[in-house]
């Protein structure tokens, strides 16, 4: 190798330095580091996304009705894609984690997360929780109390 060659810049479409994909995801252990989460895009994070025509047509409901969830903060959705449409995550319209979440985005808004950081932090993987994967899973799993503790311990 010539010594006296220029270093060459790090290439912007290596793979080592691009953002990590679904599958290698950043895992936390424990309490989260929002720095390090926000190096993944919300849209990345959360796997599926649902329009709100979507949501109402999986609940059978009206789309101001699902607005007004929304709104009421009993489902939380983000902007996402090139046309910034509003959409939910579809692990929220499980039957399963739906009637636990609207107490849990309250303990972490009233912690002080905003609701990119709320999606964030429940769509992270946790390798500490008592299911695989992350505290979206864990709620959907049954696990409202623990989720619920380290959301306080989180916002607090």
């Amino acid at each position: 190798m010539n010594e006296s060659a220029p270093q060459q810049p790090e290439n912007p479409t290596d793979p080592s330095t691009s953002e990590p994909s679904h599958g290698d995801l950043p895992e936390r252990g424990g309490q989260a580091d929002l720095e390090t989460d926000l190096e993944v895009s919300l849209e990345t994070l959360v796997s599926e996304w649902l329009t709100v025509p979507d949501v109402a047509e999986r609940l059978g409901l009206k789309l101001s009705d699902v607005r007004r969830l929304i709104e009421d903060r009993e489902l939380l959705g983000a902007r996402i894609g090139e046309r910034r449409v509003m959409q939910v995550p579809a692990k929220f319209v499980d039957e399963r984690a739906m009637p636990h979440l609207r107490g849990t985005f309250t303990v972490l808004f009233d912690g002080g997360m905003n609701d990119e950081e709320i999606l964030r932090w429940l769509f992270t993987p946790d390798t500490t929780l008592p299911v695989p994967g992350a505290p979206i899973d864990a709620l959907t799993a049954g696990f409202k109390t623990e989720v619920r503790r380290r959301a306080m311990e989180q916002a607090f």
